[in-house]
């Protein structure tokens, strides 16, 4: 087969992918094509594996504590926004939890689902900046495959979510994210400001806690799916791939959460301390929603996402 055979065929395929496509949010920022989205992408990992830590090999830590206070406080602010524009465009106002399309009209309401689809998508790269102010203050332990692995699938993913299924039971898990995030970096917020702020993080024990109620309700939202005697949601994929991701998480934290809280507890304390420390540094750390990006929390930092 010839080159411009080949290049045919691709284009092809290529236009055929689309064909399914929401014409809403074709425009977009970001949505047109895959591939800028694919660039930011790249460049986040080769930046927190690779350039960045060879640029602060000998340099000194960056001591962020004003722009990780404003940071995080800024990201509640807008899991806030999120969660009042996903419950105001469908979760509050009429969707049945259950078998909830899509809707692909331009009615306000749906034009509003998919703008919010879109936010809570470019919001994937806001938090993209946790990693990077981890290798800026050398907090290289906290970086881990995980880690990376999930400020980077979370935006790859939901730009075909936003491109083609902006709305409808896919959606659910965005919804609790973000209230979880609101949690979660109100915590970093307050965490960031320093010791004097201790006394209102009395609630730090629950964080964890809360993470798992997150999958396990997102887990079960979605698998229903399996269980309806009809249900014509319009990109199957998107069940599995959000069913997948869910119990995987879910997995991931029942098992800290024995080690941590069950099994940790018949530990001496200097040995609770290292099972601890070992969880905290290790990849479990990055297995959450989020980051820890004021201190290290283990899971209780990450958002994260599902």
């Amino acid at each position: 087969m010839e080159f411009n055979d080949i290049k045919s065929t691709i284009s092809l395929a290529y236009d055929r992918f689309f064909q399914n496509a929401d014409s809403r949010t074709a425009d977009w920022f970001l949505m047109p094509s895959p591939f800028p989205q694919g660039t930011i992408i790249l460049a986040y990992i080769l930046f927190v594996t690779l350039v960045g830590p060879r640029l602060m090999e000998n340099r000194k830590a960056f001591d962020l504590k004003n722009i990780l206070i404003v940071y995080n406080f800024a990201v509640v602010g807008l899991s806030v926004y999120i969660c009042y524009e996903f419950v105001m465009s469908g979760w509050g106002t009429g969707y049945s939890f259950r078998c909830d399309l899509v809707d692909f009209s331009d009615s306000p309401q749906a034009v509003r689902m998919a703008a919010t689809c879109w936010l809570y998508y470019f919001s994937k790269f806001i938090e993209m900046l946790d990693t990077i102010f981890f290798v800026l203050r050398k907090k290289y332990s906290q970086v881990t495959f995980l880690h990376v692995f999930h400020h980077s699938i979370m935006p790859f993913t939901w730009w075909f979510g936003v491109r083609f299924s902006a709305g409808g039971l896919g959606t659910f898990h965005a919804l609790l994210n973000s209230v979880v995030h609101v949690i979660m970096y109100t915590y970093y917020g307050l965490t960031a400001m320093g010791p004097n702020y201790q006394k209102y993080l009395w609630w730090k024990k629950h964080l964890t806690t809360i993470q798992l109620i997150q999958f396990v309700m997102v887990t079960t939202h979605i698998c229903q799916y399996f269980f309806l005697s009809d249900c014509p949601y319009q990109f199957p994929i998107f069940v599995y791939i959000i069913g997948s991701y869910g119990m995987i998480f879910l997995f991931l934290f029942l098992n800290f959460y024995y080690h941590a809280y069950t099994k940790g507890k018949r530990l001496p304390k200097v040995l609770q301390a290292q099972t601890w420390a070992h969880h905290t540094n290790g990849i479990m750390s990055s297995a959450a929603n989020g980051h820890s990006n004021g201190h290290t929390n283990g899971l209780i930092g990450h958002h994260k996402e599902a």
